[in-house]
């Protein structure tokens, strides 16, 4: 389903809709047909699903318990590809949204594992963290979708942060670039932590040096990251690409470089992470790493099932922390560095001629 959508421009989420044949979606016929073609062209298909009744006290029912839901985009397709690997596997999905809030997920844990039907739970948060196991989840089987325990006593799914800061850096590298910028998200989470780490991984590998003062600490959003890219294009010696944290970060950064009389890609390259639908539409579209909701969504329940299967078949398991990569969505934010960038820093440097203009005029002009 990545794929799909990189080939025809649309978010993964609208691709579900149409593959699975949502009624009353907001999306015209021509993006039905060109999603429709596209995964033909592709060679997918969608599972057969279970369409025989349930046989009485089957357990069909999947509890999908979530901290948040509506106070970003990545929880709902998190929610999105486990609904549809439930029902691809003849089960439904129940969500339930505890806002954090310790005495509503415990009426909900209550509740929902009262009901015979119910099969597994699913225990998601909003952002990559460690959780303390609910008491009653170890009772029920149960896997861990962008979470983890201390204790590893069940199965769990995260994005694997770091081999995307490093595939994203990478990227840049390639292109030629030695001074890369890295604006970073809240740096109190494990997205930002890894995400640098993979950054530095990356320099490392490179034998490129690791600049302090080309990193800044961010929150996230793209008024922050209009900040933070004046800030660096101030530097004495600037980035000629800026990695950024995630795609929203990106966008002030693309502003702020316009701002400032530069192009992107063509002066400075800018990279994203996420891969949001904001992505496809930015001037020029973003080149990013794809945060795979998605995939983990899908990746929980199957495991969950695969796991009762073992279980009902008397088969040991073994419980497993998955970190799952996302690929690079290549569109027009990066390009090949300038000649002049692409020597090491024991050279020494160069005066920058960017745009026809020495590096001392240009500095002066980000002052000003």
């Amino acid at each position: 389903m990545t794929d799909i959508a990189k080939t025809t421009g649309v978010s993964q989420s609208t691709v579900s809709l149409v593959l699975n044949g949502a009624v009353g979606a907001k999306f015209s016929e021509g993006t039905r047909k060109k999603v429709l073609k596209a995964a033909q062209e592709l060679g997918y298909q969608l599972p057969t699903r279970t369409t025989a009744p349930l046989a009485p006290g089957e357990r069909n029912l999947i509890v999908y318990i979530a901290d948040e839901i509506s106070t970003s985009p990545h929880p709902v397709v998190n929610a999105d590809g486990a609904r549809d690997a439930a029902w691809n596997n003849g089960c439904l999905l129940a969500v339930y949204s505890t806002h954090g809030n310790a005495d509503i997920e415990e009426r909900v844990l209550h509740d929902a594992l009262s009901n015979p039907s119910v099969l597994g739970v699913i225990y998601a948060t909003v952002y990559t963290r460690k959780v303390t196991v609910p008491a009653a989840l170890l009772k029920v089987p149960t896997v861990l979708l962008n979470c983890y325990s201390a204790e590893a006593a069940l199965s769990s799914v995260v994005p694997s942060e770091v081999t995307g800061g490093f595939t994203a850096t990478e990227h840049l590298i390639a292109a030629g670039h030695r001074r890369i910028g890295f604006i970073n998200g809240e740096t109190w989470q494990d997205a930002a932590k890894d995400r640098l780490k993979g950054y530095r991984q990356a320099l490392a590998t490179a034998d490129l040096p690791f600049d302090e003062n080309l990193v800044r600490d961010g929150d996230w959003s793209s008024g922050v990251g209009y900040e933070h890219t004046l800030s660096l294009m101030r530097e004495p010696n600037p980035p000629t690409a800026i990695f950024c944290a995630n795609d929203l970060t990106a966008i002030g950064a693309i502003e702020a470089i316009k701002q400032l009389g530069l192009r992107v890609p063509d002066d400075v390259s800018v990279m994203g992470y996420d891969d949001q639908e904001i992505a496809r539409h930015t001037h020029p579209p973003l080149t990013t790493v794809v945060l795979p909701n998605y995939e983990l969504g899908r990746w929980a329940v199957e495991t969950l099932l695969q796991e009762e299967q073992n279980r009902d078949a008397g088969a040991p398991f073994k419980r497993r922390t998955i970190k799952l990569d996302g690929p690079l969505i290549e569109r027009g934010s990066v390009t090949a560095a300038r000649s002049q960038d692409t020597r090491g820093p024991e050279t020494g440097s160069a005066p920058d001629s960017r745009s026809g203009i020495a590096g001392d005029t240009l500095i002066n002009i980000l002052n000003e």
